[in-house]
């Protein structure tokens, strides 16, 4: 099965545009609830057609990639297309001075060809469930109320882990007033298939990054493998392309104005509905430090890099993912400010208390808890830095930690068999 569709974009949210967007951030299961709207503006497809657990549909073509980006399949063959700083640690596992794919590009001319890439992972969602009733029962009106959700979810997830042969999370929506669980499928054995050169991949730098248009090359090309039965195998020699339910199809005649575009991915989170309060804390406080950090990383990194092809390859991907936020944030700091977000927020909150004075208690009370928090988020910030992104000793040992654990597992996987 495939589905045409105008334009993918890299988000797990859903807008529609016309002459402006609708905001929001939409769950694939719900969209039944704006099918009319979507449609009425151009979609061609029904909210069926993009979600569905009775047959294949959009979202089976929709990968979590690594954990950390989206990707899309675009061949019945497996083939997935992710942005290039997605798949540039890949990339740069597989360079040496001898063979520099960061600096020459890489594409197989065949399955044989195709690099494999321990603990690379592609995961599909296989069904999206509201379990808020179930979570929150037996919690309502009590003090250890957290801990009876939290003991909740575990035993929900568990039942269904059992049950179900895939992995099942559960993850709070809409600031904890509703629970979802997740159901996916993930592969393990996900191979290099092509990449640009740096020279157009990350042409310029981050000039263009977080921008439009942009003239990069950002894309790199994978492919997953799946046992003889089509299902997630660790990686094999014995293993082959999967065979994709549903793949998207690439328009090359382009696009025009007012076209419908959807936009479909695996953001983290929304912080649509923050107060003045913490808003006024990211713009003042937050985004200056994160800002500062990164500038003062990227000043000894980028002087290491340039010092040897070497120390290139070395730090390519690291220096990548500092610089990458690095840019986002400076945009976020001109956008915020420009856009008037926090002026606009404080009209919002002035307009929700006209209409219920008594509203006012309740942000007097969320405005104290921001005030109390900000040094900690303060914190945690230089704390993210130091640990992900600081001196190489830290995740160096931070691997032993990892080992250490892998073994005690192994270890009491081996009692239970005996």
């Amino acid at each position: 099965m495939k589905l045409k569709v105008f334009l993918l974009s890299i988000l797990f949210s859903f807008q529609v545009l016309e002459f402006y967007p609708h905001e929001g951030m939409w769950i694939p299961s719900l969209l039944k609830i704006i099918e009319g709207q979507m449609q009425s503006n151009g979609l061609e497809l029904s909210a069926e057609d993009i979600y569905s657990i009775n047959k294949s549909s959009l979202k089976d073509a929709i990968v979590h990639f690594g954990g950390g980006c989206t990707a899309e399949v675009v061949s019945n063959k497996g083939l997935i297309l992710t942005n290039h700083h997605c798949g540039y640690s890949q990339i740069q596992q597989h360079s040496t001075v001898e063979n520099n794919y960061l600096k020459n590009g890489f594409w197989a001319m065949n399955f044989k060809e195709e690099l494999t890439n321990p603990g690379l992972t592609a995961t599909f969602i296989v069904s999206i469930k509201n379990v808020t009733s179930d979570v929150f029962k037996g919690s309502l009106n009590l003090d250890n109320s957290e801990q009876i959700i939290a003991e909740n979810i575990l035993k929900i997830q568990n039942e269904a882990n059992e049950t179900t042969g895939f992995k099942n999370v559960i993850k709070p929506f809409y600031y904890g007033n509703k629970y979802y669980m997740i159901t996916s499928k993930t592969f393990k054995d996900v191979r290099l298939v092509g990449a640009p050169p740096n020279s157009m991949g990350k042409f310029g730098g981050d000039t263009d990054n977080w921008v439009w248009p942009r003239h990069t090359c950002d894309f790199s090309v994978f492919r997953i493998y799946a046992n003889k039965y089509n299902e997630p195998s660790e990686i094999s020699s014995e293993n082959i392309p999967y065979e994709a339910s549903t793949s998207l199809d690439i328009k090359i005649s382009g696009i025009k104005e007012n076209d419908f575009s959807m936009v479909f991915g695996f953001p983290g989170k929304t912080e649509q509905y923050l107060t003045s309060k913490a808003v006024d804390n990211y713009i003042n406080q937050i985004l200056p430090a994160r800002i500062e950090m990164r500038k003062s990383s990227l000043k000894y990194i980028d002087a290491a890099m340039y010092l040897s092809e070497l120390n290139y390859i070395k730090y390519a991907s690291k220096q990548s993912r500092i610089s990458n936020a690095y840019k986002k944030w400076i945009g976020q700091d001109i956008g915020l400010r420009k856009k008037e977000a926090l002026e606009k927020k404080i009209n919002l909150e002035k307009n929700w208390i006209s209409k219920n004075p008594a509203n006012q208690n309740i942000l007097d009370k969320l405005f104290l808890v921001e005030e109390k928090k900000i040094k900690y988020q303060l914190a945690y910030s230089l704390f993210i830095e130091l640990w992900y992104y600081g001196p190489e000793i830290i995740r160096f040992s931070n691997g032993f930690n990892k080992l250490a654990k892998e073994k005690d597992f192994d270890e009491k996987s081996l009692k239970k068999r005996e």
